[in-house]
């Protein structure tokens, strides 16, 4: 049975000539970022095995690259404006342990895949919705099952249903989730099964804003090519943040 966005909170498209083409267009631009060491000072992380790239894919507004136009086959309302991808690049022996990692911090990385929830940034010690993404949609540059994506499989619902409870009408951006995130993630440890999700370039997977997700370690055996394993994931914000806890 095929996941469904609905249901599994992640599906994936298939392979898709366009896609295709675009991927392979911010391949060759995303080798150059990925190499500028001005680029590697500010993004490499994790004993230089994971490259951030927050807002470092220079695509244009329409989301074209390279004069390629982005078109695909998900279903979703396309945003005003495109933001710059995230460029998300691992290296092998993903994660090794920064200077600044504590030991708990590391060993959950390693074994929960670093597992959140997009945009519930963490100030002060607490968390708040202060990115409210419409949806995750995440497209492979290169060909790599390396470090895939893992997705809490149906943690979408519960997170929603807790965040909406703890929320009620008030705007997400104001409000202090902490408690209700920590404990909702744990219900997902303990009831939903943890996927692997490899997707080829000219494939998409489009996650739930909502589902609990990561990045699974390096294992034995895994294989990337020169320039590491690079993925693009766009997260256009609501236009309206009340939208947000919206199924």
């Amino acid at each position: 049975m095929q996941p469904t966005l609905a249901r599994d909170g992640f599906m994936i498209c298939d392979y898709d000539p366009r896609v295709a083409a675009w991927a392979a267009a911010a391949l060759d631009v995303a080798k150059g970022v990925a190499a500028d060491p001005a680029m590697r000072d500010t993004w490499l992380r994790h004993g230089g095995t994971w490259f951030v790239g927050v807002d470092a894919l220079p695509n244009d507004d329409d989301g074209a690259v390279g004069g390629v136009p982005f078109a695909g086959p998900w279903d979703v309302p396309a945003p005003g404006v495109w933001h710059r991808a995230q460029l998300s690049v691992v290296y092998p022996g993903y994660p090794r342990q920064d200077a600044g990692d504590t030991d708990a911090a590391h060993r959950f990385r390693v074994n929960r895949s670093a597992a959140h929830v997009d945009g519930l940034l963490l100030e002060g010690g607490r968390r708040f919705a202060r990115e409210p993404h419409a949806f995750i949609l995440g497209l492979p540059l290169n060909d790599s099952a390396a470090c895939p994506l893992v997705v809490w499989r149906g943690s979408h619902l519960a997170m929603r249903a807790a965040l909406a409870a703890c929320i009620g009408d008030r705007d997400p951006r104001v409000v202090d989730v902490t408690d209700t995130y920590k404990a909702a993630r744990a219900e997902a440890f303990a009831d939903c099964a943890a996927v692997e999700i490899v997707a080829r370039p000219g494939q998409a997977v489009l996650v739930d804003r909502h589902a609990v997700h990561g990045v699974a370690s390096w294992r034995n055996g895994m294989q990337v090519p020169d320039e590491g394993r690079m993925i693009a994931y766009f997260r256009p914000l609501c236009a309206d943040p009340m939208d947000w806890l919206r199924g």
